[in-house]
């Protein structure tokens, strides 16, 4: 069971790495790195909310897959 979480949470945190790279779409490296890039905040639509909501979906698993982890390995 716990090689199953084991394997289950690195998968999932490597998709919410992904997801969060993909929301810095058009920023370029210095988006990255947390440069300011002067912009203005705009309304998020289309395939940029699937991403945000999908983003909140994976670190909300990612949380609970930790806690069944720390609970299961004691």
């Amino acid at each position: 069971m716990e090689n199953v979480l084991y394997i289950s949470l690195i998968i999932i945190s490597i998709a919410l790495i992904a997801s969060v790279i993909l929301q810095s779409k058009g920023a370029g490296l210095g988006g990255l790195t947390g440069a300011d890039m002067g912009g203005i905040f705009t309304a998020r639509r289309g395939i940029e909310k699937t991403l945000f909501f999908v983003t909140i979906g994976l670190s909300v698993l990612f949380f609970i897959l930790a806690i069944a982890t720390v609970l299961v390995s004691s």
